[in-house]
């Protein structure tokens, strides 16, 4: 109850709060833009809002609207089923037409189109009907496991005969430089073996299956004339496909770019495809082809899912990007598994240096195969020197779930793998600049230090090719030439793989264009063999620099795994290396050298790339054979459509008159 005279006060009050906001709303409007009352703007939206939402008549347009719309959600699958099949049947149409016009010219698109057939068709069958196939092959399983225990002994023992009557028959025929580099491959994994951080642990399947991996991946490219020309036909590919890079780098620093070749003709290279390979992921293209490689190598050399993948993953990108695939369970992973994550890395390098190698002039063909084959040394090795005592945690078989990118779409995804790369290219060359320098005063401080003893020729590079040369000999380089590749193998181990290549690449130039050999009593150039064995070799990313890398970005992603990381890196870094040298062995073994550079492929390259060296010995004496054999040029040109471009390069480098080179 109230009395009139509360009544009376509450009455005066609520004049004068009335007043009050009316005083401060004349003041708010009179100081204009200096306060804005947000609940009265709030509630004027949400009035406004409603008073939208009030029913309204729809016209006949946007009924129709709503019908298409209502069709294409009731029967959404059927329709892109069939605009599925209207691309296919139109992209059919167009293979057999160009198939019709030229098989031979259309036969990479053919072959694309059955292995990308073929793959999918394979997952459709595993997706669908996987536990009858497993219920089929079940009795073979059974079985195998059953007789295992004496099989395996039959099939070590078939596979021991094989390898040696292939050493004798191969030995008659090639020569005896074979045995030192299976020699050398022998001697690795028994060093392996005795520094193993549990030499009576090691499982042995993973370590023979990757070393029977490495061989058949190696016999398959650089002993078959077909495994060959496809390596070496992805390879021109490839290098097609990095000239395009010149084009912003062209518009962006002008005709002379290359004037500066490393800065704005190496490093585009790396932006471009560091871009190209942002889009693959955003598709999702480079997670099936990884894999599809994970799964092959989980099967055959009975590793763990996460390792294979890993591994698998290497081949195409970096030390540091390639655990970021299994993020998820690298808290769950025992010390080996991490042991052969950091040696995957270090065994390998990336797809986005790849080009920038292939830009120096080293082999493209011989990169990419070193690239593939050690992908299962690594693994071997790391099972060799850390063998695996604990029982993994993660086993699945299947529906291992990798990351994927965080683009919405690929203008977006292009965009963020350029960005990536800011930090690659900035970091290649602060490094190339510092190391380069420091080398440069470590060269000087030695020569000062050589000439009190009458021998100013000391360097760094000599030191190491010291420290380096038996290995490089067992790797079966040729004794003349293992001096110079110990040095290269020192620069990447003790600087970077990026030096040593640069120097490689300096060697391979000076070779092609025919110079004299010794100069003052130093090699200017190695022969082709050594040439190769050092590609391979030099192929990975085991250095001091990237333990450093592998350490802080392996840490930033788990953690938890610290301790491990960092007790575990600089074996990884030793185990990288020797996987290197392991697949070096394996070139040494079946490189032959009449497979190696044949006239159509190198006239090709010629006549394809403006800055390929010119007169060289073997070009020159390819350009004989053309002009001397003009009646046989399928014997030298076998796939014919490089003969026109060929004859033009030769008549340009023998300098020809015109009625020879009509």
């Amino acid at each position: 109850m109230q009395g009139p005279g509360q009544g009376l006060w509450w009455a005066l009050l609520s004049t004068a709060d009335w007043g009050m906001e009316l005083e401060t709303t004349v003041t708010e409007k009179e100081k204009g833009d200096e306060y804005i009352n947000i609940e009265s703007d709030l509630l004027e939206n949400k009035c406004a809002s409603v008073d939208d939402e009030q029913p309204r008549l729809k016209g006949q347009l946007e009924k129709n609207y709503d019908k298409i719309c209502e069709f294409y959600k009731k029967h959404k699958i059927r329709i892109r089923y069939v605009i599925y099949g209207i691309l296919m049947t139109a992209y059919l149409a167009i293979l057999i037409a160009a198939c019709s016009l030229k098989f031979q010219r259309a036969l990479p698109l053919f072959i694309i189109t059955v292995v990308v057939t073929f793959f999918i068709c394979w997952d459709f069958l595993i997706a669908k009907y996987e536990d009858k196939i497993t219920v089929f092959f079940s009795p073979g399983e059974r079985y195998l496991k059953k007789q295992w225990f004496w099989l395996k002994w039959v099939l070590r023992a078939a596979l021991i005969i094989t390898v040696i009557c292939w050493l004798i028959f191969d030995t008659m025929e090639q020569g005896s430089r074979q045995l030192i580099s299976f020699g050398g491959l022998v001697m690795y994994v028994l060093l392996m073996l005795i520094f193993s951080k549990y030499p009576t642990r090691v499982a042995w399947r993973p370590v023979l299956s990757g070393i029977g991996m490495q061989f058949i991946l190696g016999l398959l490219i650089l002993r078959t004339k077909v495994g060959f020309d496809v390596f070496n036909w992805l390879g021109i590919q490839i290098q097609t496909f990095l000239e395009y890079s010149d084009t912003g780098a062209k518009f962006v620093f002008g005709e002379k770019y290359k004037d500066h070749f490393f800065a704005f003709k190496v490093l585009p290279i790396v932006v471009f495809f560091s871009t190209v390979m942002s889009i693959l992921y955003h598709i999702g293209f480079m997670q099936w082809l990884i894999g599809k490689v994970g799964w092959i190598m989980h099967v055959f050399m009975g590793t763990t899912p996460v390792e294979s993948l890993v591994a698998a993953g290497n081949i195409f990108v970096g030390q540091t990007e390639s655990p970021l695939l299994v993020r998820p369970y690298l808290p769950y992973i025992t010390k080996s598994e991490l042991h052969a994550v950091m040696t995957a890395g270090f065994s390998t390098i990336a797809g986005s240096v790849l080009g920038a190698y292939i830009s120096f002039g080293v082999s493209s063909s011989h990169l990419l195969t070193a690239s593939v084959m050690s992908a299962p040394a690594s693994l071997a090795t790391s099972k060799l020197f850390w063998p695996e005592i604990e029982k993994p945690l993660v086993t699945l078989r299947s529906g291992l779930q990798m990351a994927k990118g965080d683009s919405k779409n690929l203008l977006e995804a292009a965009s963020q793998g350029a960005s990536t790369s800011i930090t690659l290219v900035a970091n290649m060359a602060v490094n190339l600049i510092s190391f380069l320098a420091l080398l440069t005063f470590l060269d000087s401080t030695l020569s000062w230090l050589g000439s009190l003893f009458d021998y100013p020729q000391l360097n760094f590079e000599n030191i190491c090719a010291y420290v380096f040369m038996p290995f490089s000999f067992m790797m079966g380089v040729d004794w003349e030439d293992s001096f110079i590749v110990g040095g290269l193998l020192g620069y990447k181990t003790f600087f970077n793989e990026f030096l040593a290549y640069e120097r490689l690449s300096k060697l391979i130039h000076n070779r092609e264009k025919g110079g004299s050999m010794y100069i003052n009593g130093v090699k200017q150039y190695m022969t082709v063999r050594s040439e190769v064995i050092a590609t391979y070799a030099l192929c990975g990313f085991a250095n001091f620099g990237s333990l450093g890398l592998v350490i802080g970005g392996l840490t930033s992603i788990a953690p938890s795994k610290k301790k491990e990381i960092v007790d575990g890196a600089f074996r990884a870094m030793i185990a990288g290396t020797v996987a290197c040298f392991m697949t070096a062995c394996v070139a040494g073994m079946l490189t032959v050298s009449d497979l190696e550079v044949p006239c159509h492929i190198l006239l090709g390259n010629a006549s394809n790339f403006t800055d390929f060296p010119v007169k060289s010995i073997k070009l020159v004496e390819c350009c004989h054979r053309l002009f001397t054999s003009a009646d046989h040029l399928e014997k030298i040109f076998p796939e014919g459509n490089y003969s026109l471009s060929s004859w033009k390069v030769c008549c340009q480098i023998l300098g020809q008159s015109a009625s020879n080179c009509t």
